[in-house]
């Protein structure tokens, strides 16, 4: 008596497609299915499974198409692992593209998101960008019988990928480019230059006479960088919008930049455990986040896995007090220091008149 062999599965890789009776130039259409469709393998074939699907059809697949239960258990082990893990913002795919099974152009790929697909994104990842086969190092040129030395190579381009869950809680990574942070229109326009990393609402506010349906106006906290991949953290800009009731328009409460900051950003509602806030806010929106220390070294990229961990960090925490925004910090001490992206110039001191007056006589 011979086991009964085990089942063979494989996973439908394209968008749509669709199988057919027999290999040939001209086939007949058994069977349409779509990404992620499971079908059982029937036959082997020259680059072609003969498959069947779960309602009964049966027909040949090009070997290209689907893959592997290896690659599909590679993706629900993925899941499994970051079930759990925290949403540091969400986002929303701008077209059709992969998940793939690490950072990277050339790892494996497997479930297609659609255009429009809501993502919850857990962590961001860099890596160089691949080179194209044809270029290689500038070697050295010989000027009037001299040799002379190439320039030095510019640093190599990088691309950010996000770990995302998509609406139906399977986790991958998504290439940063195809995918937008989920953030309102009305404050896209003030990104100035930036691009928006977060956006957390801190609380609404009501306005009977706003030009929205909705009179309860949400204010945000919101975390932007620049338009640059691969930077060793995830913004440098802190900018927090309120409402003005009476011109009905958004405007800036609070900005804190040329910082190097970390997700995730914390949004909870706080009483003031130092007692500064007035009576009437003893418990106020409170939004907190990370910044690299002032004597941290420098954050490296993993060159492996594109991971961004920083070392000593400052933690940073604000109140909104109705319009004003106040940090929270211990009685009697200084903020500490922290890493600033742009070098800061320290001011030099303005000299009274007077000082400078009497300096003269």
């Amino acid at each position: 008596m011979r086991p009964k062999p085990k089942r063979e599965y494989v996973y439908v890789l394209a968008k749509k497609t669709y199988l057919r009776d027999r290999v040939a130039a001209v086939s007949n259409r058994t069977a349409d299915v779509e990404n992620g469709d499971r079908l059982l393998v029937l036959d082997h074939g020259r680059r072609f499974f003969k498959v069947q699907t779960d309602q009964g059809a049966q027909g040949w697949i090009n070997e290209k198409m689907v893959a592997t239960q290896d690659i599909f258990d590679q993706f629900a082990a993925l899941t499994k692992e970051h079930e759990k893990d925290p949403v540091v913002a969400t986002g929303v795919v701008r077209d059709d593209v992969y998940m793939h099974i690490a950072p990277g152009r050339e790892t494996q790929h497997f479930l297609r998101l659609g255009e429009g697909e809501k993502l919850k994104l857990l962590r961001r990842a860099t890596l160089p960008k691949p080179v194209p086969p044809g270029l290689r190092a500038v070697a050295p040129v010989a000027v009037n019988g001299k040799a002379v030395e190439a320039a030095a190579p510019a640093p190599p381009a990088m691309d950010d990928w996000w770990l995302v869950r998509d609406s139906k809680g399977e986790a991958g990574w998504v290439y940063s480019r195809l995918m937008d942070v989920d953030a309102p229109d009305t404050l896209v326009r003030y990104s100035e230059g930036q691009r928006i990393v977060g956006a957390y609402v801190l609380t609404k506010v009501y306005d009977p006479e706003a030009p929205q349906d909705d009179k309860n106006i949400p204010e945000y906290v919101t975390v932007t960088s620049p338009y640059t991949a691969g930077l060793p953290y995830d913004f440098n800009q802190v900018r927090v919008f309120i409402w003005n009731v009476k011109k009905h328009r958004y405007e800036t409460a609070y900005r804190d930049k040329n910082i190097e900051g970390y997700l995730p950003l914390q949004v909870t509602m706080a009483s003031d455990p130092y007692g500064k806030a007035p009576a009437s806010m003893t418990v106020a929106p409170t939004y907190s986040y990370r910044v690299s220390a002032g004597d941290a070294p420098p954050v490296v990229p993993d060159p492996v896995t594109g991971a961004i961990v920083p070392g000593k960090t400052v933690l940073k925490t604000y109140r909104l007090e109705g319009n004003l925004v106040r940090r929270v910090l211990p009685p009697d001490t200084t903020a500490p220091d922290e890493a600033h992206p742009v070098p800061v110039e320290k001011k030099a001191k303005k000299v009274k008149k007077a000082v400078r007056s009497r300096r003269r006589r």
